[in-house]
C-alpha cells in the first residue's frame, strides 16, 4: 500500500496533483487507516497514470474522468473530437505568433508589404520619421476599413513618390514638424499650394475619383483628424486648402463655390 506521496512519485506527478485530481473528483479519495494516513493500492496506481497519460496529452480535466469509464469506440471517438480542438488550438496559437513576431517589425503590424514599401520609399526621399509614422498610422486606418483595396491603391501611391511637388509637399511637411514656429507659416502656405496644385492636375486627369470608397467618409475625416491632433498646427494647413478651393486632406473634394 501506498501514501500520497509514494503513489505520486510512482506516476511521476506532484503531490498537489494528486490533491487536485481528488478535489475534482477523478482520483477516488481512500479512506484514512489506522494510522491516520491515506493508503493508495495498485488500482489508483493505474487510474493516476491513466491521468496523467491524459492530461500530458492535452486532453482537458474535465474530459477525463468519461475517457477513463469509456469503452473502446466512445473512447476513440472522444479522442478524435479533441484532436480536433488541438489542432484548433495549435492553429490559434501560429497565429498569435505570427502576430506576435510582427511586434519586432514596426511598419509591419497590422500593415500589408505594399504599405511598408511605400513608407520606406517615404524615408527614401528625406520625409522626417514622425511624418512617416504620420503616413502609417493613416494607412493602418485605411487597411482596417478596406483591407482588399489597399492592395490596388499602393503602386500608384508609390509611382506618385516620383512626382517632384510630391517630394518637394513631404519635404516641406517635415520642415514643418522641425520648425521652430517662425516660419511655420511660410511652409503651412507652401505646402497648401502644393496640395491645391496636385489637387488640379489629379481632378483634371482623373485621378482623383475614388469610385464607391468616396462614399464612406469616416475613414477620411478620421485622417484628417488624426493629422491634427499629431501636428495642431495642421488645422491651419486644412484652413488654407480650403481657400484654394479644396476641402479635405486626405479625400480632397473641390468646393462648389470657392470661399472669399
Amino acid at each position: 500500500m501506498l501514501t500520497i506521496g509514494q503513489l505520486a512519485a510512482y506516476a511521476g506527478v506532484t503531490v498537489r496533483a494528486v490533491r487536485h485530481y481528488h478535489q475534482v473528483g477523478l482520483l477516488p479519495e481512500p479512506e484514512r487507516d489506522a494510522s491516520g494516513y491515506r493508503r493508495y493500492g495498485a488500482t489508483a496506481a493505474v487510474s493516476l497514470i491513466r491521468i496523467r497519460i491524459l492530461a500530458n496529452a492535452g486532453v482537458p480535466l474535465s474530459q477525463i474522468g468519461r475517457l477513463l469509464d469509456a469503452d473502446a469506440a466512445t473512447f476513440a471517438a472522444a479522442v478524435q473530437g479533441i484532436d480536433r480542438q488541438l489542432r484548433d488550438e495549435i492553429e490559434r496559437l501560429e497565429s498569435s505568433r505570427r502576430q506576435i513576431a510582427q511586434l519586432a517589425a514596426g511598419d509591419r503590424l497590422a500593415l500589408p508589404p505594399e504599405v511598408v514599401t511605400y513608407l520606406d520609399r517615404l524615408r527614401e526621399i528625406g520625409a522626417s520619421k514622425r511624418v512617416v509614422e504620420g503616413e502609417r498610422d493613416g494607412w493602418i486606418l485605411m487597411a482596417a476599413r478596406w483591407p482588399d483595396q489597399i492592395r490596388e491603391w499602393m503602386p500608384s501611391k508609390i509611382a506618385q513618390l516620383d512626382h517632384p511637388q510630391v517630394v518637394r509637399l513631404y519635404q516641406v511637411m517635415s520642415e514643418i514638424e522641425l520648425g521652430n514656429g517662425v516660419d511655420d507659416d511660410v511652409r503651412l502656405t507652401e505646402a497648401a499650394d502644393l496640395i491645391a496644385g496636385l489637387a488640379e492636375q489629379a481632378h483634371a486627369s482623373g485621378e482623383i475619383d475614388l469610385g464607391e470608397v468616396a462614399r464612406d467618409n469616416l475613414p477620411f475625416d478620421l485622417l484628417d483628424a488624426l493629422a491634427v491632433e499629431v501636428d495642431p498646427r495642421l488645422q491651419r494647413l486644412l484652413d488654407l486648402v480650403r481657400e484654394r478651393g479644396w476641402a479635405g486632406l486626405a479625400k480632397l473634394e473641390r468646393l462648389a463655390e470657392p470661399p472669399d
